[in-house]
């Protein structure tokens, strides 16, 4: 290929229509033909990352190998490409605009008045066009975060006007839309859709290819008028059926025949059609199990699962591989209490604590731990899952009273779970953690040993406390056992209880490498122990 081409995806109509979905199932397709591709977000926010946002508004914050902070979108692209993303991937308006003012300061405008044409459009199409030269893409799609029409996606829809005309530069825009089926009339609807192009045509810009989210399938007549009154052709409109699993997309666009139609339009040349033998023997096994273990996940935003999406995502891939479906039952950590909480766990066939700040719910999560430590559960710890696991066992088995983390109670009399040294004074939040990959080496014969196959692995952090090592001995005694440690730092990564059957806490978080060719065999192994634990 002579040049990296640009894919855009944007929405219209309503939000959270999967436009990350339909952009990693595009990009999978791609990718099977022979092409690299990378897929790159945009959020139109003034954050400068997502890390600071509460779950709660934004769901569950991503975390790249770079030790950028994420949207979760990432989160899909990489368990669907198998391949790792970069700080290069998310943009924001925050960092935009961050990037243009440091750039006035400094005096690299000479005098000009900086303004959003040129300058912030500028800056836009400087970040998009970047990610293709640095690794030699061949496509990179760019997902536009939020709704044709809203305010703050102006300048993005004006960049990608400006790069149609540009000479050397090849973009496809594609337009993601709902067609709202009236249970009423038992009509679909496709005056919405008709309207969300005309914005994007009155911002200068015309659609390639009309994807359309619908609840019923489209007939001939819909997708005719959609071509008519949208000015694309027939083969361009595209149906986006709901499905039961969002592992369907790549094989329903597949049948859609999308990835042929940007092909074609782009003018490149493939190597036949991409058979997805991986993948649909991962669907296979996903739609087709042969038990079910229930697993209880406990964290203190279970009402938005999105908080913790890399986390189910990577049950659904561990239990394909273990050809079982895992029912996760979600959990509020606030609700256990004292009076309750063996009554609430007693029908898992595992536990997971999730990852976390704050002190709510943290009695509860300790609480969790010391049921599966008490009674033999499969546990696995996460971040402050594991932490939550230090906690409880050095309070009830080396009888230190009030033990805690730092975090919570900062004149606990034994910190067992303490500040690290180097956070130690830093006073801004976002982006100031051990962020991204760190080494850790394993310890031979040990749960986490057996499920890496390996000694050496790398996994991804994002925390600012820690194990304090002056109480190791003393845990190592009683029968918790440090079984992965950084070999550059000392720092403990992996704590376990040998007596047990499956009993692991991580200080990294390993539901961020967990991707569907490719599942986490930590999340593999905790399955088959729970499968294991309900057959016994």
């Amino acid at each position: 290929m002579s040049r990296t081409k640009y894919i855009f995806v944007t929405g219209g109509v309503a939000s959270s229509l999967g436009k990350g979905i339909i952009s990693a199932s595009l990009a999978k397709l791609l990718q099977a033909r022979g092409f690299k591709v990378t897929i790159q977000k945009i959020d139109p926010y003034l954050n400068i990352d997502p890390g600071t946002l509460n779950p709660y508004e934004h769901g569950e914050c991503y975390v790249t190998d770079d030790g950028a902070e994420t949207d979760l979108d990432l989160g899909h692209y990489e368990r669907f490409l198998n391949t790792p993303t970069s700080k290069a991937n998310n943009v924001t308006t925050g960092r935009i605009y961050q990037s243009v003012i440091n750039k006035e300061r400094k005096g690299d405008y000479l005098g000009k008045t900086v303004q959003v044409i040129p300058h912030i459009t500028d800056e836009i199409k400087r970040r998009i066009k970047l990610l293709g030269k640095k690794d030699q893409y061949d496509i990179v799609i760019t997902e536009i975060g939020g709704t044709v029409g809203d305010i703050e996606s102006l300048p993005y829809i004006e960049a990608v006007r400006q790069l149609k005309w540009e000479k050397n530069v090849d973009i496809l825009v594609i337009h993601l839309t709902l067609v709202p089926y009236l249970k009423a009339s038992g009509e679909l609807k496709t005056k919405p859709t008709q309207h969300s192009v005309k914005a994007l045509l009155e911002a200068g810009v015309q659609p390639d290819i009309i994807v359309l989210r619908t609840e019923k399938p489209l007939n001939d007549d819909i997708r005719k008028k959609v071509a008519l009154f949208c000015n694309v052709d027939l083969p361009s409109v595209i149906e986006s059926i709901d499905v039961s699993t969002i592992y369907e997309v790549p094989v329903l666009m597949q049948k859609e025949k999308l990835d042929q139609t940007v092909i074609n339009k782009l003018g490149l040349k493939s190597n036949g059609i991409p058979e997805l033998a991986a993948w649909r023997n991962f669907l296979n096994q996903l739609q087709n199990p042969k038990g079910m273990v229930k697993v209880g996940l406990i964290g203190k935003y279970v009402e938005l699962p999105d908080a913790y999406k890399s986390i189910s995502e990577s049950f659904v891939h561990a239990g394909a591989t273990n050809n079982t479906k895992v029912d996760v039952e979600w959990i509020h950590s606030e609700k256990l209490k004292e009076s309750n909480f063996e009554k609430v766990l007693r029908n898992l066939d595992g536990i997971l604590i999730a990852p976390g700040f704050g002190h709510r719910g943290i009695e509860g999560k300790i609480l969790a731990a010391q049921y599966a430590r008490e009674n033999n559960v499969p546990f696995f710890g996460i971040c402050l899952g594991m932490q939550c696991a230090v906690i409880e066992f050095g309070r009830n088995v080396l009888e230190l009273e009030d033990a805690h983390s730092t975090e919570m109670n900062r004149k606990t009399p034994y910190p067992v779970i303490d500040l690290m040294e180097e956070q130690k004074g830093i006073l801004d939040i976002g982006g100031t953690m051990r962020l991204g990959n760190y080494p850790c080496s394993l310890k031979k014969g040990s749960n986490v040993y057996k499920a890496y196959k390996k000694v050496d692995i790398f996994e991804r952090h994002r925390h600012r406390y820690e194990f304090n090592n002056l109480y190791l001995k003393e845990y190592e005694i009683s029968g918790m056992v440090p079984t992965g440690i950084n070999p550059e730092s000392n720092l403990v990564e992996i704590v376990e209880i040998p007596s047990l059957s499956w009993f692991v806490g991580v200080q990294f978080h390993p539901e961020y490498k967990s991707t569907v060719i490719n599942p986490h065999p930590l999340f593999v192994e905790f399955i088959k122990a729970a499968i294991e634990h309900q057959n016994s």
